[in-house]
C-alpha cells in the first residue's frame, strides 16, 4: 500500500505550524506538524515520503543542523527552509547543501 505524500512543518512557533498545516490541507495534502527537531527525528520514520518545511531558528538543534542531519542519515526528503531570521550566508549553506529554497517568513506587525 502506498503511503500518502505529507508535508512534514518542523518550527517553534506554534502559530506559524497551524497556519501552515492550514495552507497544506487546503490544498489537498497531509500535513504533520513538530514543534522542534529532535521530536521530528523522533517521529518520522523512512517509509513515509514527502517535504519538508523548516524553521532556521530553533531552541536545540537548528533547522540547519536537521537539514545536515537528514542527510547523514540517507533522508531523501526536500527541505524547504521558511524562516523570519535567514541571511545570504544561511540561505547559501541550505542551498548548498541541497535545500529546495530559502524563504522569509513575512513580517509580525
Amino acid at each position: 500500500m502506498q503511503t500518502e505524500p505529507t508535508v512534514f512543518i518542523v518550527d517553534d512557533d506554534q502559530a506559524m505550524r497551524d497556519g501552515v498545516s492550514l495552507l497544506v490541507k487546503s490544498v489537498g495534502l497531509q500535513a504533520k506538524s513538530f514543534p522542534n527537531a529532535q521530536n521530528f527525528l523522533d517521529n518520522y520514520r523512512a517509509s513515509e515520503p514527502g517535504c519538508v518545511v523548516l524553521d532556521v531558528r530553533m531552541p536545540g538543534m537548528s533547522g540547519i543542523e536537521l537539514h545536515e542531519e537528514l542527510i547523514r542519515r540517507q533522508v531523501a526528503l526536500p527541505v524547504i527552509f521558511l524562516t523570519g531570521h535567514g541571511d545570504v550566508a544561511m540561505g547559501v549553506r541550505a542551498m548548498k547543501t541541497g535545500a529546495v529554497d530559502f524563504i522569509e517568513k513575512p513580517p509580525c506587525d
